[in-house]
């Protein structure tokens, strides 16, 4: 798993690159406190879990921010992550299996093959793109 950090706040996490040959047991990949859960978990033929559902529950927070995973399914793609200041921090190539995970900070996508299949995943609910997202300029792009 490669986390990465902010420049502008050294002990912020803004991104996440978890990559399919790392998944071992259980592991909790997103910290607690943010919107977005992922756990990986390598199980073994017969196991199972208890029946359950997740229960409405309420939720005090004045701000909340989109967050974003991409999982690849299939095919390669470019990831281009950007610090909360907008720079640019690094590049990383995720494929078939590997994930992203976007806190806060930037992001964009190159597909690198043709028939790429992604899931994505957000925080919601969802009220529209003026209310989600801001564009950053990249002259490399």
């Amino acid at each position: 798993m490669k986390k990465i950090y902010s420049k502008r706040e050294p002990n912020k996490l803004l991104h996440i690159i978890n990559r399919m040959g790392e998944i071992n047991n259980r592991t909790n990949v997103s910290p607690e406190h943010q919107f977005i859960q992922l756990a990986t978990m390598k199980l073994d033929s017969g196991k199972t879990f208890s029946p359950h559902k997740h229960i409405w529950k309420s939720y005090s927070q004045d701000s909340v921010i989109a967050q974003e995973s991409w999982v690849i399914i299939e095919g390669k793609v470019r990831v281009h992550l950007y610090d909360i200041d907008d720079n640019h921090l690094c590049d990383e190539i995720i494929e078939r299996g590997d994930c992203s995970i976007t806190f806060e900070g930037g992001h964009t996508y190159t597909i690198l093959e043709d028939n790429t299949v992604v899931y994505e995943y957000k925080t919601g609910p969802y009220l529209g793109q003026e209310f989600d997202k801001k564009f950053i300029r990249d002259h490399r792009l």
